[in-house]
């Protein structure tokens, strides 16, 4: 994918990914199969405005994060096409359309009986809704509880509501595990959060400085946007990364910009950073770092994990 601005990643978070990178567990396979849906799911269903009088069986995602929840709540057969970024599960029927230009005439002709979009880029719903195809828009999460909503909406409209609140109380169980036995430390790591080799990053005031927060980690990117004036998402100078002398560096550019620990430890004048003296330069999953879907867990589980090397 095309290197980003901030403007690319904020609009990457509401409709794509950001490309893939190291492997992480994978909470939809843990999912129920994708089946007839929930024997206590009704119709019509309403979530705000929307109302379905009966259940869809062909709906179009053109946000990779709901088609994710989509795949984890079982309604995995009910998707007849995803965008041209949804990639995960492996198996989702990819199609060419957009997310980032959706386009109602093509859309249209996937003859779907229900859209879910992540943007409402050139008022493709006011588009869709005059064309008699309904739709649910599902904007990128500011918060946890924003994913675990939007999860439960996708349940109750596609007819899985039991599947959709086993995900999300299997994400509260698995989050309330991995932060329950943190190390008390008297101060807290620090990190660099990398979304391109530009230095663009991502504060705690967005939903993936958010998920380090919950790890118990500083952001140094904080006072660069102490004003707000980036939207959570400023571009740092090298000056203040290595003045900030970070613990740890997390990439989420690994496959979009290619990335690693190697060229993070070759960048000039960075060797006397503290997360490159003791190797503490972790690559992550591009995708999983920008989407807000049932994922996050394994986002969260690299970082726990990763910091917890670190004695206390």
């Amino acid at each position: 994918m095309s290197r980003r601005t901030p403007r690319l990643f904020a609009a990457t978070l509401a409709v794509a990914a950001l490309a893939l990178g190291a492997c992480a567990e994978k909470t939809a396979d843990d999912t129920p199969a994708a089946g007839s849906g929930s024997a206590t799911a009704t119709f019509p269903a309403t979530v705000g405005k929307l109302t379905l009088e009966k259940r869809p069986e062909k709906i179009v995602s053109l946000s990779p994060s709901a088609t994710e929840m989509l795949f984890a709540i079982g309604a995995g057969k009910q998707v007849t096409a995803v965008d041209d970024n949804s990639n995960f599960p492996a198996d989702v029927p990819k199609s060419d359309l957009s997310g980032f230009q959706p386009n109602a005439e093509a859309i249209a002709g996937k003859n779907p009986d229900l859209v879910v979009l992540s943007n409402d880029t050139n008022k493709i719903v006011d588009q869709l809704t005059t064309l008699k195809i309904p739709v649910l828009l599902t904007p990128a999460a500011a918060t946890l509880d924003d994913t675990y909503r939007q999860i439960t909406d996708l349940g109750t409209l596609t007819g899985h509501p039991t599947e959709a609140a086993d995900v999300t109380r299997r994400m509260k169980d698995d989050i309330a595990k991995l932060t329950k036995d943190l190390p008390q430390r008297s101060k807290k790591l620090t990190y660099y959060h990398e979304l391109g080799p530009e230095l663009y990053s991502a504060t705690s005031r967005t939903f993936i400085g958010s998920i380090y927060t919950l790890a118990g980690l500083e952001n140094i990117a904080d006072p660069a946007d102490a004003d707000g004036g980036s939207g959570g998402y400023p571009q740092l100078s090298q000056e203040v990364i290595v003045k900030s002398n970070p613990d740890f560096v997390f990439l989420a550019d690994t496959k979009c910009c290619q990335q690693s620990p190697e060229t993070v430890k070759a960048r000039s004048g960075w060797a006397g950073v503290t997360a490159v003296k003791n190797n503490q330069i972790v690559p992550l999953d591009d995708d999983i770092a920008s989407r807000w879907g049932p994922r996050v867990v394994d986002l969260l589980r690299s970082i726990v994990d990763a910091t917890a090397k670190v004695p206390a």
